[in-house]
């Protein structure tokens, strides 16, 4: 007789609480479609979801396209914002309650991703326990500093996707933000894999998935839980 399959523990997902791009004063935050697009494919899947982000409360949005329906879905949904609203800072979650963390993207990950301890000790705590890490756009900041207990970048050695050099010149923010992610990686021993810009590619390299940027988004999702379902 077998034993029925046990529930897939809820997917982490992280948001940006940084609201500005770098000295402009520019408001910015996470990428409205970033969250929206890969949490249709695990609501689809019956995957559970939890949100949490770098300073806990309600943080700053950003591409609030209602144009797109599935944003327009989510948006309108109480449900979804209330979960935004009252996410939970990320320095108080158990990483052994989630299968997986999902890093979302907006121009605010990359000032607080890389600087946060929390991104490192629970992304850390999920990947070596067996768990999954995602990202997409500038989410994959998140992995910049991520180091594992044997003292290695947890990206080095990895294929990685990310937003690309060229995107952040093509959007006039490469002087603006602290870095320029994709080279970063790199930096840290990656292998990334760009696309051309604005064109959707996502690289799993076993319990790491990461997508470039917005057009990567529901690709990110799909792998993340065809991951979790395996």
């Amino acid at each position: 007789m077998t034993s029925a399959p046990q529930p897939i523990k809820p997917v982490l997902f992280v948001l940006t609480s940084h609201g500005f791009k770098g000295e402009t004063g520019e408001p910015t935050g996470f990428y409205l479609g970033e969250v929206t697009h890969p949490l249709a494919m695990l609501d689809e899947a019956g995957i559970p979801v939890e949100f949490a982000s770098i300073d806990g409360g309600e943080p700053p949005v950003d591409g609030l396209d209602l144009n797109d329906a599935i944003n327009t879905r989510y948006w309108n949904s109480e449900g979804f914002r209330h979960a935004i609203r009252t996410t939970q800072r990320l320095a108080d979650v158990k990483p052994g309650d989630y299968s997986a963390i999902f890093f979302a993207g907006g121009h605010g990950a990359m000032w607080d991703f890389p600087t946060s301890p929390a991104v490192n000790s629970v992304a850390g705590d999920i990947y070596e326990a067996g768990g999954v890490v995602a990202a997409v756009c500038h989410g994959p900041a998140a992995l910049v500093n991520i180091t594992l207990s044997n003292g290695a970048h947890l990206v080095a050695g990895k294929n990685v996707a990310a937003f690309t050099d060229d995107e952040e010149r093509a959007v006039k923010l490469d002087k603006v933000v602290p870095f320029l992610l994709a080279s970063t990686l790199a930096a840290r021993g990656a292998h990334h894999h760009p696309a051309a810009d604005w064109t959707a590619k996502v690289v799993v390299d076993g319990r790491l998935v990461t997508g470039q940027n917005p057009q990567s988004a529901t690709g990110v999702g799909e792998a993340l839980r065809d991951l979790l379902t395996a």
